[in-house]
C-alpha cells in the first residue's frame, strides 16, 4: 500500500525530457513546419549578426536541428532561449539581451503582445488542420446560414484559415475571419473594427459585436478564456483539431466572473497590495507599474513592487505582510488561478475596480494592461480627492466591517512611510527605514543565518548520494 502514495523517485531521476506528442513538429518537415525560408530571410534582410531562438519547453528538442539549419542559412550566429523568465507566450527579451542578440525568433504559440526593443519575427509552427471537418463541424452548430459568426483561432492554425473562409464565405455571408495581427497598425481603429489580443477584424452588425456568436479553432486553454472573459456577451463555440470534435462551450462565464469580482472585494478590503512584475517585454508595463502605484497610494494601501519570475505558492508564501498581489503580465497569463495561493492574485483591472470609484462595472472584462493607461480606449481618471468627513461609509461584502472607499491626498508635511528616517547609531547618522525592512525585523524567523566567522573551517568531505528518501548508503553503519 506504501507504493501507491511514495517512491523513491527513480523513475522521475532518470525520465528523458521528449517533445509533446501534440506540439511536435514533422521530423522531416523542419524547413516547412518551422518556415526556415521565411526566418532566414528576416535575418538576412536585417543584417543581424546574432539571433536568439525562443522554443517553448514542447518544441525544444528540435532547437539545435533548426539553429544549426538557419546559422548554414544566414552565417548569423543563433542563440537558443529555452527556459524563460516569464510565459513563454511572452518574448523574452531581456534574456535575448543578456545574451547580445539584436533579434528574436520566437516560435509555438505566442500572445502577440507588442515588443518595445528587439526586432521580433514570430513562427507559429503549422500545427495540422482537417479543414473539411472544421467545416463540417461549424455546419452543425450554425445550421442558420445568417449567422452572424466571428472566427477566432489559435495561432498555430493560422496557416490555414484562408482555405477555411473560401469553403465557408459561399455559404455564410455574415461570417467574419479574424487576422493574426503580430504588431499594433499604426492610428485609431475605424469604426466597427476590433483590435485586440493580436486579432483584428470588422464587425458590421447593428449592435456591433454583442449580436455576433464567436466560434475559435484551437484547443481549451488560457487564449480562449481570456476571449469569453472578454467578449462575455457573445456565445461561444469551439473546435479542437486535436479531437475532431466541435461544442458549443459549456464554460460558465458568469461563475467565472463571479470568482473574479469576488477578488475585487478581496482588493478592497486589502490593506498591503504586492505588485508582481510578470513581464519586462511587453510595451507599457513600466508605465502601468507607476500607475497602480498612485492607484494604491491615493486609496490608502501600501504597496511594495516584487519581481519573482513565474510566481508559484511558495513564492508569494514568504510576504505574508501582504494582503492581495496584482500581476503584472500579458493579457494571456494575467489570469492567475490563484486558488492554491495563500493570498489572492488579481488583475490589474480588478485592482482599478477595487480603488478608482470613477470606474463603474459595465459587464466588459479587461484582460490587457495597456487599455487602463492614459490615453487608451478604457482609461478612467481618478475623481478628486474628498475630505473624510464627507465620504460615505462602504461595508465589506466580506468582513461585514466598515473600510475606506475614498481617495485621500497626503499632506504635504507629511513624509511617505518609504522616506522614514530613524536614527542608526549614537553619532546621530540618518539611516532610511523601508516597511519591509521594519516589517522583516519583527518577524521571529528571518530565514537561514550566515553566521559570518562563527563557523570553523573545514576540509571538504564526501556527502550522500542518491535522494533524500533513499540515499544509496542508506541503513548501512556510517563509520
Amino acid at each position: 500500500m506504501a507504493t501507491a502514495f511514495s517512491s523513491d523517485g527513480e523513475a522521475a531521476l532518470r525520465r528523458e525530457l521528449g517533445p509533446a506528442a501534440a506540439a511536435a513538429a514533422p521530423r522531416g518537415d523542419l524547413d516547412g513546419f518551422y518556415e526556415m525560408g521565411r526566418a532566414a530571410a528576416f535575418v538576412r534582410g536585417g543584417g543581424f549578426r546574432k539571433v536568439a531562438l525562443q522554443f517553448p519547453d514542447e518544441l525544444l528538442a528540435d532547437a539545435a536541428a533548426v539553429a544549426a539549419r538557419m546559422e548554414a542559412a544566414t552565417g548569423a550566429e543563433m542563440y537558443v532561449l529555452g527556459d524563460t523568465t516569464y510565459g513563454s507566450c511572452c518574448v523574452d527579451e531581456v534574456a535575448a539581451e543578456h545574451a547580445g542578440a539584436e533579434a528574436v525568433l520566437h516560435y509555438g504559440p505566442a500572445c502577440l503582445s507588442p515588443c518595445g526593443k528587439l526586432p521580433v519575427l514570430h513562427i507559429f509552427g503549422q500545427q495540422p488542420l482537417d479543414i473539411a471537418r472544421c467545416a463540417e463541424a461549424f455546419r452543425e452548430l450554425y445550421p442558420d446560414r445568417q449567422s452572424r459568426v466571428v472566427v477566432l483561432n489559435d495561432v498555430v492554425y493560422a496557416h490555414a484559415m484562408g482555405e477555411l473562409e473560401q469553403q465557408l464565405c459561399p455559404e455564410y455571408p455574415n461570417i467574419v475571419f479574424s487576422r493574426v495581427v503580430c504588431e499594433d497598425p499604426p492610428g485609431p481603429a475605424p469604426p466597427g473594427e476590433v483590435r485586440q489580443f493580436g486579432r483584428q477584424f470588422l464587425v458590421e452588425a447593428p449592435a456591433g459585436l454583442q449580436d455576433c456568436s464567436m466560434f475559435y479553432v484551437g484547443a481549451e486553454g488560457l487564449a480562449l478564456t481570456s476571449f469569453m472573459l472578454t467578449w462575455n456577451r457573445c456565445p461561444f463555440s469551439s473546435f479542437d483539431p486535436a479531437t475532431s470534435c466541435g461544442r458549443q462551450e459549456t464554460l460558465n462565464v458568469n461563475r467565472a466572473l463571479m470568482r473574479r469580482l469576488y477578488l475585487v472585494e478581496r482588493a478592497r478590503d486589502a490593506r498591503v497590495v504586492g505588485i508582481l512584475v510578470g513581464t519586462l517585454g511587453v510595451a507599457g508595463y513600466l508605465a502601468v507599474l507607476q500607475h497602480l502605484r498612485e492607484l494604491l497610494r491615493r486609496a490608502g494601501k501600501r504597496s511594495y513592487t516584487l519581481a519573482v519570475g513565474k510566481p508559484n505558492p511558495a513564492k508569494l508564501a514568504n510576504f505574508l505582510e501582504v494582503d492581495v498581489f496584482v500581476l503584472v503580465a500579458c493579457a494571456q497569463n494575467s489570469l492567475l488561478d490563484s486558488s492554491d495561493f495563500y493570498r489572492p492574485v488579481v488583475t490589474p483591472y480588478e485592482l482599478e475596480l477595487a480603488c478608482n470609484p470613477a470606474r463603474e462595472w459595465t459587464g466588459n472584462y479587461l484582460t490587457d494592461f495597456r487599455d487602463l493607461l492614459p490615453g487608451a480606449c478604457a482609461h478612467v481618471e481618478l475623481p478628486p480627492a474628498i475630505p473624510a468627513v464627507e465620504a460615505v461609509p462602504d461595508i465589506s461584502l466580506i468582513t461585514g466591517e466598515l473600510r475606506a472607499a475614498r481617495l485621500c491626498d497626503p499632506p504635504a508635511s507629511q513624509l511617505p512611510p518609504s522616506t522614514t528616517l530613524a536614527c542608526r547609531d549614537q553619532t546621530q547618522a540618518l539611516a532610511e527605514i523601508s516597511p519591509a525592512a521594519s516589517f522583516l525585523e519583527s518577524r521571529s524567523w528571518q530565514g537561514l543565518e550566515q553566521q559570518l566567522g562563527q563557523t570553523p573551517v573545514s576540509k571538504a568531505v564526501q556527502g550522500r548520494r542518491g535522494i533524500a528518501i533513499a540515499y544509496e548508503d542508506e541503513g548501512r553503519e556510517q563509520p
